[in-house]
């Protein structure tokens, strides 16, 4: 499968040939689903918690006396039916992380390459290379592109001066391509790769 490469400034570089095992499946978006399920769950924090009765800094006394009163038989005011008393049942500080096979994980990735590229929402760059680190003159670029919500993803290292430019820029967000994900792939509408992270991908996934 041939793709046409651009420039930054939107001109034409040729054409780079593409696996269809990565780029060319029909996508499935319940493989994509199930990893997007499996990122936002390990990204989770989970430092939610209360306090159980046990945790309660309150005194342990015996609040009245068992009998003769005529009221319930209570003991402690830690107990949950009291305010200011501990939770019963409460949230817990734990992960909320859960297994997903390797093998789903990578499949996910190339499911949604194969699907931005359906979707006419895949361009590749020939280089993500900037001349001076202006927001600027980035902006003029993208603009000159049609890319208002995008996600680059370059090579092994990116360059400093692109990088510099576009991290000021709203819904623009850049990425080495041992960063790409199936997530970050999903939120933006546009997807950038460069040709280096397309060799990159597609050594990968050999």
């Amino acid at each position: 499968m041939d793709l046409t490469v651009k420039t930054l400034e939107g001109k034409d570089a040729g054409k780079l040939s593409v696996s269809e095992a990565v780029f060319g499946l029909d996508p499935r978006e319940d493989i994509i689903a199930r990893m997007v399920r499996y990122q936002l769950a390990k990204k989770q924090q989970g430092t939610h918690q209360t306090k159980t009765r046990a945790e309660i800094s309150r005194t342990g006394k015996k609040m009245y006396k068992q009998k003769g009163t005529g009221r319930a038989r209570h003991h402690s005011a830690r107990a949950p039916q009291f305010r200011g008393g501990g939770r019963a049942h409460g949230p817990v500080t734990r992960s909320h992380a859960h297994d997903l096979p390797k093998k789903i994980r990578a499949l996910a990735l190339r499911h949604a390459l194969s699907a931005k590229l359906k979707a006419e929402e895949l361009i590749i760059i020939d280089n993500l290379v900037a001349s001076e680190a202006k927001t600027k003159e980035l902006v003029g670029a993208l603009s000159g592109l049609g890319l208002t919500n995008v996600l680059f993803i370059g090579g092994a290292e990116l360059d400093g001066n692109f990088k510099l430019a576009a991290q000021n820029i709203p819904n623009v967000d850049v990425l080495p391509v041992q960063g790409i994900n199936v997530y970050d792939i999903l939120r933006r509408k546009k997807l950038v790769l460069s040709k280096a992270a397309v060799e990159a991908l597609e050594e990968r996934f050999k």
